[in-house]
């Protein structure tokens, strides 16, 4: 059975953003190393969306994702293809996100699988991400074909404590 995605616009974020915020509040609080510590505000949150990915999406560049249960937002993931001159082929894949109360559902595979699906309407023949080694991702990435291109050492403080984490620079061909 096919999970649906949805594709979010700027306005949609907008009307939605506190589901988006609850996803990677509990994500955060959860250990998701996906650029916050703790302590992570609701409204903290709330500011990511508002501050950052609104402003992108109605820029253009940014491709928003999600899957709903029971009509709620619970994943999501972004693609970035706002690239320099240089590099039209490829871009980024940034916060694959699943609330930790949905895991294991097949949601995030179905995201990705989606956003490659999206790249190559784009005429982008590289997807590129990097990933906290060794967390529940990395071996989603490596089923769906993405390849360890190097480890970069001490890359990140850890979301919920003082050590430092390394991170997993990975690419796919499409």
């Amino acid at each position: 059975m096919s999970i649906p995605v949805i594709d979010i616009s700027a306005d949609t974020l907008e009307l939605r953003l506190s589901e988006f915020a609850e996803v990677l509040h509990a994500a955060v609080l959860d250990g998701a190393s996906v650029g916050f510590i703790v302590p992570f505000s609701f409204a903290e949150a709330e500011g990511f969306w508002r501050n950052r990915i609104l402003p992108a999406l109605r820029e253009g560049g940014l491709i928003l994702l999600a899957i709903e249960e029971g009509g709620r937002i619970v994943g999501t993931v972004q693609l970035d293809y706002n690239t320099p001159a240089n590099q039209p082929h490829r871009a980024e894949v940034r916060k694959m996100l699943v609330h930790p109360a949905y895991r294991r559902k097949g949601y995030a595979r179905a995201l990705m699988v989606e956003l490659e699906r999206r790249a190559r309407a784009l005429k982008r023949s590289l997807l590129t991400l990097d990933t906290r080694t060794g967390d529940k991702a990395e071996p989603l990435y490596a089923s769906l074909g993405y390849e360890v291109t190097g480890i970069i050492p001490d890359f990140c403080r850890d979301t919920l404590s003082d050590r430092l984490d390394p991170t997993t620079i990975m690419y796919k061909r499409l």
